[in-house]
């Protein structure tokens, strides 16, 4: 993904928005260069038809869709697709937050049941870990390669 993309991206958790319209996204991602808030519009456009943002009630306004949001992952950004009553989703709760602290990562905890295409992906695998933008695990979680995974990539 460019960069430009990416930025588009993350302009959401920057500003903490669960949408955004196209002046925002333009104004944030575009900065003061006319030519590159010209180009966010491109860039919109694409990341929509990836699948990466979604048009949200009106016409302007953009909704981050969970892909989105984990291409935007930094490095250090840990998800964890759970449900509700998910005893191997606890352990694996339990088994990284211990070496996530260790890291000064951070984790977001998804309810997959709250989102239809979570809950299509991923009803007979949870736990789901996600490392930044890539998955490392489903069911169960080794420590020993997760705390690898986590030097990796506090290395970069």
């Amino acid at each position: 993904m460019d960069e430009l993309s990416c930025r588009v991206l993350q302009v959401f958790d920057e500003l903490g928005r669960d949408t955004l319209d196209l002046h925002a996204l333009r104004e944030f991602a575009g900065g003061n260069d006319p030519a590159r808030r010209d180009a966010v519009v491109g860039a919109v456009e694409m990341l929509e038809r990836s699948g990466h943002l979604e048009v949200s009630g009106e016409a302007d306004f953009y909704r981050r869709t969970e892909q989105g949001r984990l291409a935007a992952a930094k490095p250090l950004d840990v998800t964890l697709y759970t449900r509700p009553k998910c005893k191997l989703c606890d352990v694996a709760r339990d088994a990284i937050m211990p070496i996530l602290r260790e890291f000064q990562g951070s984790l977001r905890e998804v309810n997959i049941d709250e989102d239809k295409e979570l809950r299509e992906l991923y009803t007979n695998d949870v736990p789901v870990i996600f490392v930044g933008a890539k998955e490392f695990a489903r069911h169960n979680v080794d420590t020993v390669r997760f705390r690898q995974a986590l030097e990796k990539a506090a290395a970069k």
